[in-house]
């Protein structure tokens, strides 16, 4: 039987899932990341399954969302969305240590997962984390640097007020530099990663991701089922049926 249970895991809220005869266990360790304004229960399926085939899989809130949410207005949250990002790649680490420190999970087997903001934290967890064995990053984008970039001219299209000068930009946009994979894919290391991503999104640009993928598919000549790409001709913003078994599947393969 899979039990769900409630938790904090270095002081972070999360839905912990995992089979009951296995709950004292040392066992492969998934982390899913959720999206931008979501929240741990919208990835529960992910979790069941995970559970299901002996992972232990754990399903974090991120900073200002789910058991975490301030009551911060649509701008604000907006204004926060890289510290959102950066604080969850840290959260991520400090999870890790307490699972393992408590004999609850393998070191050496631990994948990482995410839809949407999810995706593009697995892509930066990749740039510093090199315990991350195996990696799904669904609707991801890993070229922060041209994402923030691309925020930044969709909020004056939408007229929105950003209280810092080009300067101070420029300094945060500096700071994301260590988690562009896209800047650094030799950190990748060979290690698996499947990418989904469908080809209408208009949240998550597509086309960053499957200019990432033409520039690491080199890196993995003759490894190249650690590598797979799916593009969906037709799915928005939104992760497919097809995208959600296939990212169980990779982990079975992987971790």
């Amino acid at each position: 039987m899979v039990i769900i249970e409630q938790e904090q895991l270095a002081g972070v809220p999360v839905l912990h899932v995992v089979k009951s005869e296995k709950r004292d266990e040392r066992l492969p360790l998934i982390f899913f990341i959720h999206g931008f304004t979501s929240a741990k229960e919208h990835n529960l399926h992910f979790g069941y399954l995970l559970a299901e085939a002996g992972y232990r899989a754990v399903l974090p809130d991120a900073l200002f969302h789910g058991e975490r949410d301030e009551g911060l207005s649509e701008r604000k949250l907006q204004l926060s969305f890289w510290d959102i990002v950066v604080r969850t790649i840290t959260e991520i680490e400090e999870m890790k240590n307490d699972l393992v420190s408590r004999g609850l999970a393998d070191p050496e087997r631990i994948g990482l997962a995410g839809t949407s903001m999810g995706g593009i934290v697995t892509f930066g967890a990749l740039a510093v984390y090199p315990w991350v064995r195996a990696a799904v990053a669904l609707m991801g984008c890993p070229n922060y640097s041209a994402f923030f970039d691309e925020m930044i001219e969709e909020g004056k299209r939408r007229q929105i007020d950003i209280p810092l000068p080009p300067t101070l930009l420029a300094l945060e946009k500096e700071k994301l530099a260590r988690y562009d994979l896209s800047k650094q894919p030799e950190k990748l290391a060979g290690r698996p990663l499947f990418i989904w991503h469908g080809k209408a999104d208009q949240v998550v640009p597509y086309a960053y991701t499957y200019e990432f993928y033409k520039q690491i598919k080199p890196l993995y000549e003759g490894n190249e089922d650690r590598l797979q790409f799916i593009a969906d001709p037709h799915a928005g913003h939104k992760v497919t049926r097809e995208a959600f078994l296939e990212t169980v599947r990779w982990f079975r393969k992987h971790v």
